[in-house]
């Protein structure tokens, strides 16, 4: 980057390793758990050298917070969605529910409050921010009907799912399996038109009914 020194560089890349570390920390010990000492012995550098870094864990935490918006905000741009609204709601849906469901360390920190004593600077909120207006944006995009509401609705709908999946079936697909159905339901209520050669949305819990039994033969007359 022009302009940038060479102690720029160097100091750029020990806040990267120092990163890296302190998230395979969390994943390792849960975001609580963590603590400078730890991501200090993982980096290979006494302790007083990171403060040089981070002056404090939640310092840490905030970089942390900021780097993880900024990788949802960049990998959400990068999602080429179809132009079919129905079709587009279902790709939203997936990525986000895929993203939240990956890491959770991560997914925690970006969307759960279970750090009591941090809160993100102004610095670090802004990539969520930038990332919650770019996801409304195409959501809206969808249709001129949309509305707030509609959107809150979309945004708690998957996040139930996702707290679903994480606390009563981690790393299966009990519940991000109905994401589809869920999606349906919205695009439905939106009245975005269903392609018409696709069948109604199955209801995986429901088996085909039987073929119906033969009736049971009558029983032998008896002799005079």
């Amino acid at each position: 980057m022009l302009g940038e020194t060479w102690q720029d560089r160097r100091r750029a890349s020990a806040r990267g390793e120092i990163l890296a570390v302190a998230w395979e920390v969390a994943r390792r010990d849960g975001l609580g758990g963590l603590t400078l000492r730890a991501v200090a012995d993982g980096v290979g550098m006494r302790a007083p050298s990171l403060y040089t870094h981070f002056a404090s864990k939640n310092a840490l935490y905030d970089a942390m917070f900021g780097q993880a918006w900024q990788e949802f905000a960049e990998a959400f741009e990068a999602v080429e969605l179809p132009a079919d609204p129905r079709a587009a709601l279902h790709a939203i849906a997936r990525f986000y529910v895929g993203f939240a469901t990956a890491d959770l360390v991560r997914h925690q920190l970006m969307d759960q409050r279970v750090l009591p004593d941090f809160a993100p600077s102004p610095e670090s909120y802004a990539p969520s921010l930038r990332a919650m207006e770019r996801t409304v944006a195409r959501f809206r995009a969808l249709g001129p009907a949309v509305s707030d509401a509609d959107v809150d609705l979309f945004v708690a709908a998957l996040g139930g799912i996702v707290a679903a999946q994480w606390s009563n079936d981690p790393g299966g697909d009990r519940y991000v399996r109905l994401l589809g159905r869920m999606v349906d339901l919205l695009a439905d209520d939106l009245a975005l038109p269903r392609p018409t050669e696709d069948p109604p949305t199955a209801r995986p819990e429901d088996p085909p009914a039987p073929p119906p039994e033969d009736p049971p033969a009558p029983p032998p007359e008896e002799l005079p």
